[in-house]
């Protein structure tokens, strides 16, 4: 077996109940809070988000809404007077364009305020079972670790992981990359002493050459 699919059957045991980490009920809440994630983490995100979606559950209601009051409700995130016209336009696109639904092909989900392939790609992996790669700072970096891409661009790195995998279920593996990134991988002090994934990894043969 391969290098690359070695690595996905360690990490597949090593975080078996890995997902998504934005709390969400259904794809119009995953969508927005998504969004949201934008320059900022998960675990801010999941801060406010209960509130919105108790005020705002749903695309026609949010379509309706006060722009100040959901920006008042997302300040803690930063940019909070865009946030909130975006979310807004969001909605409104989905009223508009989609009776309210949130459309479960990467195309019609790029064109709606806010989307781009990354959160199109969540949307569609974790809401409607659609395996596709989210290249994420984790994501981009481990691919390049553990040697299966050497690309700069996000949409590069996710042509070659595509390339190496081709048969895994993709939205699981790119949770498993992120848990592993944030638990061992660090961006700056990768702990590859304590890595299950050393003996594979070419990265961590350098580290242990240079260390």
């Amino acid at each position: 077996m391969d290098q690359p699919h070695l690595v996905a059957e360690q990490l597949a045991r090593m975080y078996p109940h890995a997902h998504c980490a934005l709390i969400h009920r259904g794809a119009f809440e995953l969508l927005v809070a998504t969004v949201l994630s934008a320059q900022t983490t998960d675990a801010r995100v999941n801060t406010v988000t209960p509130k919105l979606f108790k005020r705002y559950p749903n695309a026609e209601i949010m379509a309706a809404g006060d722009p100040q009051d959901i920006a008042r409700i997302v300040r803690p995130l930063g940019f909070h007077n865009r946030r909130g016209s975006q979310l807004q336009a969001l909605a409104q696109a989905l009223v508009e364009d989609h009776g309210g639904d949130v459309p479960a092909e990467r195309s019609a989900l790029e064109k709606l305020p806010g989307v781009g392939r990354k959160t199109a790609h969540v949307v569609l992996g974790n809401a409607f079972g659609v395996p596709a790669i989210t290249v994420d700072t984790h994501v981009g970096r481990l691919a390049k670790r553990l040697g299966w891409s050497q690309a700069k661009t996000p949409l590069a790195i996710e042509k070659d992981i595509a390339r190496v995998l081709p048969d895994v279920d993709w939205t699981l593996l790119c949770h498993r990359l992120i848990e592993h990134g944030r638990r061992v991988c660090h961006s700056r002090s990768p702990q590859c002493g304590d890595c299950a994934l050393a003996s594979l990894c070419p990265s961590a043969a350098v580290e242990d050459s240079t260390g």
